[in-house]
């Protein structure tokens, strides 16, 4: 079993917990939250959608890794690659990189066009299309990458998913549809950042 301390908690989301990997600083892994009743199950949900992924044998170079279950004193916890700058720092959450300015139009453009036609040519699904479910990953003192580490698949195992992962036609449509709505998250961290 491996234990996770305070101080190896990384962050929050709405159901689950984020440590370091006390064995491995390159990974990360998620729990749930102890204290939530309700649960949406996400680690299932992701660990299904990634072994869908890994069964058509897609790119990841824009998504985390997943490693698979490990046994916690929080129960049972999902492995995946932790993102870090090519100098070791935690990456940046693209929210923050937009609201700080850090980007020219050009750079901005180039790393958004790049995530989305790598969406669409591994026909990945982005359903919790917020920006700050994005890493931007600095790979030298100029370049940038994107990195999704949360947020793929569905919210929910139901029909939803299983149309997802069976019909092409479905998937294309529905990452053109988030793909609106992530433009829209990141146009609104510009203006929050505009507004400081």
């Amino acid at each position: 079993m491996i234990e996770l301390r305070e101080e190896l908690l990384l962050g929050d989301g709405g159901e689950r917990l984020v440590f370091i990997h006390p064995n491995d600083s390159k990974k990360v892994i998620k729990v749930l939250q102890p204290q939530i009743k309700k649960h949406n199950f996400q680690n299932q949900l992701e660990f299904k959608y990634y072994n869908f992924l890994t069964k058509k044998n897609v790119d990841f170079s824009h998504i985390t890794k997943c490693f698979g279950y490990v046994d916690t004193n929080f129960g049972k916890g999902l492995v995946f690659e932790r993102v870090i700058d090519f100098d070791g720092e935690d990456s940046k959450f693209l929210r923050n990189c937009l609201q700080e300015n850090i980007f020219t139009k050009d750079q901005e453009k180039r790393l958004l066009d790049d995530l989305k036609k790598y969406l669409e040519d591994n026909e990945i699904l982005f359903i919790d299309c917020s920006s700050h479910n994005v890493f931007c990953k600095k790979v030298s003192s100029d370049k940038y990458t994107l990195i999704i580490y949360d947020g793929l698949g569905a919210r929910r195992d139901n029909i939803k998913l299983t149309l997802y992962m069976k019909s092409r036609f479905y998937t294309r449509y529905k990452i053109k549809k988030q793909w609106k709505l992530f433009m829209k998250n990141c146009e609104k961290a510009k203006h929050l950042g505009l507004r400081k």
